[in-house]
Protein backbone atom coordinates (compact mmCIF):
# COMPACT_ATOMS: atom_id res chain seq x y z
CA UNK A 1 0.00 0.00 0.00
CA UNK A 2 1.74 3.28 -1.11
CA UNK A 3 2.06 6.27 1.27
CA UNK A 4 1.00 8.44 -1.47
CA UNK A 5 -1.89 10.62 -1.52
CA UNK A 6 -2.71 13.03 -4.36
CA UNK A 7 -2.95 16.82 -2.85
CA UNK A 8 -5.94 17.41 -4.02
CA UNK A 9 -7.48 14.22 -2.89
CA UNK A 10 -6.41 15.27 0.57
CA UNK A 11 -8.14 18.54 0.36
CA UNK A 12 -11.24 16.57 -1.21
CA UNK A 13 -11.12 14.62 1.86
CA UNK A 14 -10.81 17.69 4.40
CA UNK A 15 -13.99 18.77 2.76
CA UNK A 16 -15.70 15.63 3.51
CA UNK A 17 -14.88 16.08 7.42
CA UNK A 18 -16.22 19.55 7.14
CA UNK A 19 -19.03 18.14 6.51
CA UNK A 20 -19.17 15.24 8.72
CA UNK A 21 -17.92 17.82 11.59
CA UNK A 22 -21.18 20.12 10.76
CA UNK A 23 -23.64 17.67 10.93
CA UNK A 24 -22.56 16.38 14.51
CA UNK A 25 -22.28 19.50 15.63
CA UNK A 26 -26.40 20.35 13.81
CA UNK A 27 -27.47 17.50 15.66
CA UNK A 28 -26.17 18.50 19.08
CA UNK A 29 -27.49 22.15 18.94
CA UNK A 30 -30.58 21.25 21.04
CA UNK A 31 -28.92 18.52 23.50
CA UNK A 32 -30.10 18.86 26.46
CA UNK A 33 -28.35 18.02 29.47
CA UNK A 34 -31.31 14.89 30.31
CA UNK A 35 -29.92 14.30 26.26
CA UNK A 36 -26.36 13.76 27.36
CA UNK A 37 -27.36 11.65 30.22
CA UNK A 38 -28.89 8.88 28.02
CA UNK A 39 -28.21 5.71 26.92
CA UNK A 40 -26.64 5.95 23.09
CA UNK A 41 -26.49 3.00 20.68
CA UNK A 42 -23.49 1.47 22.26
CA UNK A 43 -23.78 -0.88 24.96
CA UNK A 44 -23.17 1.04 28.53
CA UNK A 45 -22.34 4.08 26.88
CA UNK A 46 -24.45 7.35 27.38
CA UNK A 47 -24.38 10.01 24.30
CA UNK A 48 -21.88 11.84 27.05
CA UNK A 49 -19.45 8.79 26.40
CA UNK A 50 -20.06 9.06 22.79
CA UNK A 51 -19.41 12.95 22.61
CA UNK A 52 -16.22 12.94 25.08
CA UNK A 53 -14.72 9.72 23.26
CA UNK A 54 -15.18 12.09 19.82
CA UNK A 55 -13.13 14.98 21.19
CA UNK A 56 -10.83 12.30 23.20
CA UNK A 57 -10.22 10.78 19.77
CA UNK A 58 -9.89 14.33 18.00
CA UNK A 59 -7.01 15.11 20.59
CA UNK A 60 -5.18 11.87 19.13
CA UNK A 61 -5.95 12.70 15.46
CA UNK A 62 -4.59 16.60 16.05
CA UNK A 63 -1.17 14.92 18.40
CA UNK A 64 -0.75 12.32 15.35
CA UNK A 65 -0.94 15.23 12.81
CA UNK A 66 1.69 17.52 14.86
CA UNK A 67 4.10 15.01 14.80
CA UNK A 68 4.23 14.38 11.23
CA UNK A 69 3.95 18.15 10.64
CA UNK A 70 6.90 18.76 12.60
CA UNK A 71 9.22 15.57 12.98
CA UNK A 72 8.82 15.67 17.02
CA UNK A 73 6.17 14.80 19.32
CA UNK A 74 3.82 17.37 20.60
CA UNK A 75 3.95 16.86 24.30
CA UNK A 76 3.39 13.21 26.04
CA UNK A 77 1.19 10.97 24.29
CA UNK A 78 -2.00 9.56 26.09
CA UNK A 79 -2.04 5.98 26.74
CA UNK A 80 -4.94 3.77 26.91
CA UNK A 81 -5.14 4.01 30.56
CA UNK A 82 -5.67 7.67 30.16
CA UNK A 83 -8.20 7.77 26.99
CA UNK A 84 -10.42 5.26 29.54
CA UNK A 85 -9.94 7.72 32.75
CA UNK A 86 -11.11 10.83 30.30
CA UNK A 87 -13.97 8.94 29.11
CA UNK A 88 -15.48 8.09 32.24
CA UNK A 89 -14.74 11.44 34.07
CA UNK A 90 -15.51 13.45 30.75
CA UNK A 91 -19.44 11.79 30.29
CA UNK A 92 -20.98 13.24 33.35
CA UNK A 93 -20.37 16.79 32.25
CA UNK A 94 -23.50 18.85 31.25
CA UNK A 95 -24.46 19.09 27.68
CA UNK A 96 -22.83 22.51 27.32
CA UNK A 97 -19.91 21.60 28.28
CA UNK A 98 -19.70 18.41 26.51
CA UNK A 99 -20.52 19.93 23.30
CA UNK A 100 -18.66 23.10 23.48
CA UNK A 101 -15.24 20.69 24.43
CA UNK A 102 -16.05 18.36 20.91
CA UNK A 103 -16.56 21.40 19.07
CA UNK A 104 -13.27 22.75 20.58
CA UNK A 105 -11.10 19.48 19.77
CA UNK A 106 -12.47 19.22 16.07
CA UNK A 107 -11.80 22.71 15.34
CA UNK A 108 -8.04 22.22 16.40
CA UNK A 109 -7.69 19.20 14.69
CA UNK A 110 -8.77 20.60 11.36
CA UNK A 111 -6.51 24.07 12.11
CA UNK A 112 -3.54 21.30 12.42
CA UNK A 113 -4.37 19.54 9.48
CA UNK A 114 -5.00 22.88 7.12
CA UNK A 115 -1.50 23.91 8.22
CA UNK A 116 0.41 20.19 7.18
CA UNK A 117 2.80 21.18 4.36
CA UNK A 118 1.89 19.01 1.26
CA UNK A 119 5.47 17.37 1.50
CA UNK A 120 4.55 15.91 5.13
CA UNK A 121 1.75 14.37 4.58
CA UNK A 122 3.26 10.63 3.72
CA UNK A 123 4.79 10.95 6.91
CA UNK A 124 4.27 7.68 8.53
CA UNK A 125 3.21 7.91 12.26
CA UNK A 126 2.34 5.24 14.71
CA UNK A 127 -1.47 4.75 15.76
CA UNK A 128 -1.80 3.94 19.71
CA UNK A 129 -2.24 0.11 18.63
CA UNK A 130 0.76 0.20 16.83
CA UNK A 131 0.04 0.20 13.84
CA UNK A 132 1.57 2.38 11.25
CA UNK A 133 0.01 4.61 8.39
CA UNK A 134 0.37 7.57 6.70
CA UNK A 135 -0.53 11.32 7.87
CA UNK A 136 -3.11 11.35 5.26
CA UNK A 137 -4.56 7.95 6.61
CA UNK A 138 -5.46 9.84 10.37
CA UNK A 139 -7.96 11.94 8.28
CA UNK A 140 -9.65 8.85 6.86
CA UNK A 141 -9.68 7.92 10.74
CA UNK A 142 -11.23 11.03 11.85
CA UNK A 143 -14.19 11.11 9.28
CA UNK A 144 -14.59 7.64 9.66
CA UNK A 145 -14.85 8.10 13.98
CA UNK A 146 -17.28 11.03 12.97
CA UNK A 147 -20.09 9.33 10.60
CA UNK A 148 -19.77 5.88 13.02
CA UNK A 149 -20.52 7.58 16.03
CA UNK A 150 -23.08 9.86 14.72
CA UNK A 151 -24.75 6.96 14.20
CA UNK A 152 -24.13 6.06 17.87
CA UNK A 153 -25.65 8.87 19.31
CA UNK A 154 -28.99 7.87 18.23
CA UNK A 155 -30.02 11.49 17.59
CA UNK A 156 -31.97 10.87 14.40
CA UNK A 157 -28.74 9.99 12.46
CA UNK A 158 -28.88 6.47 10.95
CA UNK A 159 -26.94 4.71 8.79
CA UNK A 160 -28.79 5.29 5.48
CA UNK A 161 -27.71 9.04 5.83
CA UNK A 162 -23.89 8.02 5.57
CA UNK A 163 -22.97 9.89 2.47
CA UNK A 164 -22.40 7.36 -0.66
CA UNK A 165 -18.24 8.46 -1.23
CA UNK A 166 -17.84 7.44 2.72
CA UNK A 167 -19.23 4.08 2.21
CA UNK A 168 -18.02 3.08 -0.91
CA UNK A 169 -14.33 3.94 1.29
CA UNK A 170 -15.03 2.07 4.31
CA UNK A 171 -16.39 -0.86 2.50
CA UNK A 172 -13.48 -0.95 0.42
CA UNK A 173 -11.05 -0.87 3.25
CA UNK A 174 -13.24 -3.02 5.91
CA UNK A 175 -13.66 -5.36 3.09
CA UNK A 176 -9.42 -5.81 2.16
CA UNK A 177 -9.32 -5.62 6.30
CA UNK A 178 -11.53 -9.01 6.52
CA UNK A 179 -10.43 -10.62 3.35
CA UNK A 180 -6.35 -10.83 4.76
CA UNK A 181 -8.51 -12.13 8.12
CA UNK A 182 -10.16 -14.77 6.39
CA UNK A 183 -13.46 -13.71 6.95
CA UNK A 184 -15.46 -16.90 5.62
CA UNK A 185 -17.72 -14.93 3.10
CA UNK A 186 -17.46 -15.78 -0.98
CA UNK A 187 -18.72 -12.42 -1.96
CA UNK A 188 -20.49 -9.04 -1.01
CA UNK A 189 -22.62 -7.16 -3.54
CA UNK A 190 -23.65 -3.53 -2.70
CA UNK A 191 -26.68 -2.97 -5.03
CA UNK A 192 -26.97 0.76 -5.18
CA UNK A 193 -22.87 2.14 -5.90
CA UNK A 194 -22.65 -1.05 -8.72
CA UNK A 195 -19.77 -2.47 -6.90
CA UNK A 196 -19.01 -6.13 -5.72
CA UNK A 197 -15.56 -7.33 -3.51
CA UNK A 198 -14.79 -11.19 -3.70
CA UNK A 199 -13.16 -12.24 -0.13
CA UNK A 200 -13.34 -16.06 -0.02
CA UNK A 201 -13.32 -19.05 -2.21
CA UNK A 202 -16.51 -20.35 -0.58
CA UNK A 203 -18.80 -19.21 1.82
CA UNK A 204 -22.34 -16.68 1.53
CA UNK A 205 -22.57 -14.38 -0.95
CA UNK A 206 -24.24 -10.65 1.05
CA UNK A 207 -26.51 -8.18 -1.07
CA UNK A 208 -28.08 -5.38 -0.12
CA UNK A 209 -27.63 -1.65 0.20
CA UNK A 210 -24.37 -0.14 0.64
CA UNK A 211 -25.07 1.57 3.95
CA UNK A 212 -26.92 -1.50 5.09
CA UNK A 213 -23.60 -3.99 4.05
CA UNK A 214 -21.70 -1.37 5.79
CA UNK A 215 -23.84 -1.16 9.04
CA UNK A 216 -23.67 -4.83 9.41
CA UNK A 217 -20.08 -5.27 9.14
CA UNK A 218 -19.30 -2.54 11.61
CA UNK A 219 -21.47 -3.79 14.35
CA UNK A 220 -23.90 -0.66 13.76
CA UNK A 221 -27.12 -2.80 12.06
CA UNK A 222 -28.83 -6.17 11.59
CA UNK A 223 -27.99 -8.51 8.72
CA UNK A 224 -32.25 -9.03 8.20
CA UNK A 225 -31.83 -5.79 5.91
CA UNK A 226 -29.30 -8.16 3.31
CA UNK A 227 -29.96 -11.17 1.42
CA UNK A 228 -27.92 -14.01 1.47
CA UNK A 229 -27.94 -17.42 -0.50
CA UNK A 230 -26.83 -18.97 3.44
CA UNK A 231 -27.23 -17.39 7.22
CA UNK A 232 -24.07 -14.86 7.12
CA UNK A 233 -21.65 -15.06 10.17
CA UNK A 234 -20.93 -12.79 12.53
CA UNK A 235 -17.86 -9.70 11.41
CA UNK A 236 -15.25 -9.37 14.04
CA UNK A 237 -14.62 -6.13 16.15
CA UNK A 238 -14.28 -3.40 14.19
CA UNK A 239 -12.28 -1.37 13.36
CA UNK A 240 -9.95 -3.53 11.61
CA UNK A 241 -5.70 -2.12 11.21
CA UNK A 242 -5.61 -1.44 6.76
CA UNK A 243 -4.66 -4.15 5.02
CA UNK A 244 -1.74 -4.31 3.77
CA UNK A 245 -1.08 -1.48 5.93
CA UNK A 246 2.50 0.33 6.00
CA UNK A 247 5.88 -0.90 7.46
Amino acid sequence: MTTDMALADIDLLLDDIRGSVARVGAALDSLTDLQAREPSALLGWSRGHVITHLARSADVYRWLLALARTGTEPGPRADAATLDRALREGAERCAGELVADLRGSLDRLLDEAEAMPAERWPHLVTALAGWRHPAWFTLHRCRRELETHHVDLNLGYAAADWPSGYVTWALDDTVAALTARNFPVARIQATDLDRAWTLAPTGPTVTGAGHALLAWLTGRGPDTHLRSNIPPPTPPSWPLPPTPGWP
